[in-house]
This record gives structure tokens, sequence and C-alpha cells, in this order.
């Protein structure tokens, strides 16, 4: 998993995703998605970490990236991100998807690449961008339950956004439930804008979203 020549550049937003090569299933079970998640915690340190090492109290200490969002569908996953130096996104994301694609290989005992290709990204150069974006990696599960949602203007969407306001693998888990004492967060919300630090604001963007999002990034 190849370091990418270009760097990213500090303090700037950038949203970050993949999927499996040749849009194959990357998480086919919850100690999967789970993994992945803890690999997103573990992976983002300066220290030089093993893996096979690492106890429960580990402590990563300064990070080498800031998270802002996340969400993990089956076939692939979004993160949007702030690069604190020019290089430290492209080694976390090499770190991530090299633990994560030996853990894969390993378990379901398959060789060859898990990932298409380098990660892709695009750079969040204005607050419109950075607010659709924001919502849109939110919104992804959506189409779990009804992959035409978008195209429903009139139908309620309560149901949809209960159900992404429940879904797991999502960044909304750690907004609902910041002042959770001990709890190991992914995302370093003090680092990005205050677009929904609070929950009831989640919902009311959200929805607005459900309602008017035309054109998807993936």
């Amino acid at each position: 998993m190849g370091i990418r020549r270009q760097p990213f550049i500090e303090s700037e937003y950038y949203h970050l995703y993949n999927r499996g090569i040749d849009k194959k299933i990357i998480f086919l079970d919850k100690e999967d998605y789970n993994h992945f998640l803890y690999l997103m915690y573990v992976c983002n340190t300066i220290k030089s970490i093993k893996l096979r090492d690492l106890g429960k109290n580990f402590d990563r200490g300064e990070v080498v990236v800031y998270i802002g969002a996340y969400c993990l569908m089956a076939n692939h996953f979004h993160i949007l991100v702030r690069a604190k130096d020019d290089l430290g996104v492209s080694r976390y994301m090499s770190k991530l998807l090299t633990a994560y694609a030996m853990y894969f290989n390993k378990k379901y005992s398959r060789t060859g690449r898990l990932f298409a290709n380098t990660f892709k990204s695009s750079h969040i150069n204005n607050n419109v961008y950075f607010k659709y974006i924001y919502a849109y990696i939110h919104l992804n599960p959506a189409k779990l339950i009804d992959p035409h949602w978008k195209n429903k203007r009139n139908k309620s969407k309560i149901k949809l956004l209960k159900f992404i306001f429940d879904y797991p693998y999502s960044s909304l888990s750690e907004y609902l439930n910041l002042n959770i004492k001990n709890k190991k967060y992914i995302t370093n919300l003090i680092q990005f804008p205050d677009y929904f630090i609070n929950p009831l604001d989640h919902k009311k963007d959200l929805f607005e979203w459900l309602t008017t999002q035309d054109n998807p990034v993936w």
C-alpha cells in the first residue's frame, strides 16, 4: 500500500475513500467492521506499533491526522480528515489499509490486493462542499434499506433517519455519545467546524439533505 507522491496540504480538509478491488465486499461480518474501526484508532499515532502487542489500554498519544467523520459500508468506506502536516494523511492511510488487508487476507485465507489501487481523495476547498461531504458520508447507510431514497421526495424520511442514527459503523455514533468517560474516540472534533456538535442539529441538517441531495460523490 504505497504512499502517494502528491502531498496533502497542512490544515486543509479532504474526503478520502476507497472500495474493494472489483467492488468486492471488504467487511463480511461485524468482526471485520469493528476491526477496521479499531485500526482507524490505533493506526492514528506517531508511535511505532506492533498490532499483536497492543492491549486494551493502548494510549495512541499524538495523532498524525485529524478525523472528523467516517462511514464504513460493505464494499467501501469514507473518511473526512484534516491534514496535520503534508505527509500525515498518506502515512495514516498506508498504515491503516495495509494492516486491514493483512488481517482480512489471513482471516479468509486469501492473497493479493484487497483495495482498488491507491485510495482516492478530494480536496474540500469551500464551506458548501464541506457541509455536503459531511452530510453525504453520514447519509450513506440510507441506501441499505432503500437504494432509491433520493428519488422519493414526498415519502416520510423518519424511518431512514432512525436507521442512519442507529447505524453502528459511522461517526454519528460518536457524535451522539461525546461525553462517555474513558471512551476511545476515532474523531478529533475540536479540529473541525462546529456544524453538528448538538445531536439535534445533526437530525435537522440530515433531514434537509435527505430531501435535497442530488449528486452523490461516490
